[in-house]
């Protein structure tokens, strides 16, 4: 078997670069850094919140930061973005607000999926970003669906889709990808290889060298690339998109990461995860390496990365206040937005579990 080359790399464990760094404003690069640090601080509020019983459930993405947002930040506006649930940083990208993310997890009468979804599996429409789903692997089909359809009308508009190593054991993985390579789609997939699919090991999740080989099997490129180094994420990703929108097809690219926290608060690492890969890992975190990065070309200094965490603990802070002072989402909204009027027995069945919260004055009636 040839020897696995490393994945690209830009920037050194240093955060410094060894290599040609992306044509990115300073906007832009400190646009894809705050997307970086409110995904990590939503993670450790988020957490928080569920071990104190005020949400329900919640799944990180600590260490894995670099990987969605260099991915996400390469698509345009008017690109689709097919994620899964550890994706927040491109949410944040693309203009979510923290206030609408927190009220998401709460489940609260604001949040405009009225409850219907777990915490944390955002879905936004009028910024082109697709429900988060829960069941591994659905988003790919769906992904490759899209821009096949984006193709047939002629429009301009390439899909990315995101996902972890364990769903590329799913048929959903792999009927997308045979699609996409068939049709030729504008289509781009993210592999967050974190090594672990909750609990399973990278080597008990596939015998191929790396995931990124897999599209050739379906007659189109991949490539695997530092998953902790966002400016590589960035240009692989860059590279990728402008080949789909040009005709070129779709490519898989293999962002190689680690998990450095559970797979979801429902979770114990600590009963598998080696202690010894942890912290080799937390090392090279992909904040840090940002972080030194900016720093050493001047486009932030301590001071302000000081000050743009204090407004984004803030700005949760005050999400947290408002979901806490919400109400909740009102009976008659089980019922709604499905039909254009609701049917006679599901009406029936809204109005029964009034009268039974109308019957209960110990509990909330209207919510």
């Amino acid at each position: 078997m040839a020897t696995l080359e490393p994945p690209k790399t830009i920037m050194n464990d240093d955060g410094q670069p060894n290599g040609e760094v992306p044509d990115l404003s300073q906007d832009a690069l400190l646009d894809m850094y705050e997307a970086m640090v409110t995904t990590r601080l939503l993670n450790e509020r988020g957490m928080k919140l569920q071990r104190q019983g005020r949400i329900h459930f919640y799944v990180g993405s600590m260490g894995q930061e670099a990987s969605h947002v260099g991915f996400g930040a390469a698509l345009k506006e008017t690109d689709w973005y097919f994620p899964h649930y550890r994706d927040t940083g491109v949410a944040v990208l693309r203009g979510a607000s923290i206030e609408e993310m927190v009220h998401q997890c709460y489940g609260t009468a604001e949040d405009h999926i009225q409850g219907r979804q777990m915490p944390n599996h955002y879905s936004f429409k009028d910024i082109n970003f697709y429900s988060i789903s829960s069941p591994l692997s659905t988003q790919i089909p769906h992904a490759v669906g899209a821009a096949y359809a984006a193709q047939i009308k002629d429009d301009d508009v390439v899909t990315g889709v995101a996902f972890g190593d364990g769903s590329t054991s799913e048929g959903d993985f792999h009927v997308a990808m045979n699609f996409a390579g068939v049709w030729n789609t504008p289509t781009v997939f993210l592999c967050q290889n974190n090594q672990w699919a909750i609990s399973v090991p990278t080597e008990k999740q596939t015998a191929s060298e790396s995931f990124a080989i897999k599209a050739k099997a379906y007659g189109f490129d991949g490539v695997r690339v530092d998953g902790n180094d966002v400016l590589a994420l960035y240009q692989a990703s860059r590279e990728a998109v402008e080949k789909a929108r040009n005709g070129g097809g779709p490519t898989l690219i293999e962002a190689v990461t680690y998990r450095m926290g559970p797979h979801s608060s429902s979770d114990d690492p600590d009963r598998y995860v080696p202690q010894e890969d942890l912290e080799a890992w937390s090392n090279r975190d992909p904040i840090d390496l940002f972080q030194a990065f900016l720093h050493e070309q001047n486009h932030l200094t301590e001071s302000e990365d000081e000050a743009l965490r204090e407004r984004i603990k803030d700005e949760i802070q005050a999400g947290v206040e408002s979901a806490e002072n919400a109400e909740g989402p009102t009976i008659d909204s089980l019922v709604e937005d499905v039909y254009a009027q609701v049917p006679w027995h599901l009406r029936e069945q809204a109005d029964d579990l009034k009268r039974f919260y109308g019957e209960r004055p110990d509990m909330d009636g209207g919510h």
